[in-house]
């Protein structure tokens, strides 16, 4: 018996057959899908420290339950005291049944454990694209808030293959992400 996450079988029995009649699709096959969620932390501090890049990729490879990769800067900035190939961040796209473990957590334990949280900004890329930013990272629970050296923010970009940011937002409201109420 093979093991589906309750959020892509809730996709294929519910959100697919939904979308299909709100915007009267002739193919379930045109209906927007999530292709990736990618999770982008940078660490601009690392520049000064080099154990700042460590922590940070822990902490995403427990967040994403993958490991996540440096990423590294393209050209020297003199101002930012910045070389080439030096690490400034951290990041880990996730797809297929990580992607849909990942959004089950994060809309049902971390988003609810922000302080004073009244729902997220329904703004869109304009090409169905949805980028959220969380400022700290001791929202998930995989973070053990003892062992922290300081708080980073991260973001989390959704990716669909829908065409409008119409189709996106209703794709990412049928998921569950509690966005603003206009």
């Amino acid at each position: 018996m093979d093991y589906t996450p309750s959020l892509k079988k809730k996709y294929l029995e519910e959100i697919t057959p939904a979308l299909v009649k709100e915007f009267d699709y002739k193919s379930v096959m045109q209906v927007p899908r999530l292709e990736k969620i990618v999770l982008n932390q940078g660490v601009g501090r690392a520049i000064a420290d080099k154990k700042m890049i460590e922590v940070a990729q822990s902490e995403l490879t427990a967040i994403a339950g993958q490991k996540a990769i440096q990423t590294l800067s393209k050209k020297d900035i003199s101002n930012f005291k910045l070389r080439k190939k030096m690490p400034i961040g951290v990041k880990v796209t996730l797809r297929r049944e990580r992607m849909y473990e990942f959004l089950e957590r994060l809309i049902s334990v971390a988003l609810p454990r922000i302080r004073d949280f009244n729902g997220i900004a329904a703004k869109l890329d304009g090409r169905g694209n949805y980028t959220l930013g969380i400022t700290e990272q001791i929202i998930f629970q995989e973070i053990e808030i003892d062992k922290i050296h300081s708080i980073i923010g991260l973001e989390v970009s959704f990716v669909t293959s829908a065409n409008s940011d119409e189709e996106g937002l209703a794709l990412l409201k049928k998921f569950g992400l509690p966005f603003k109420k206009n």
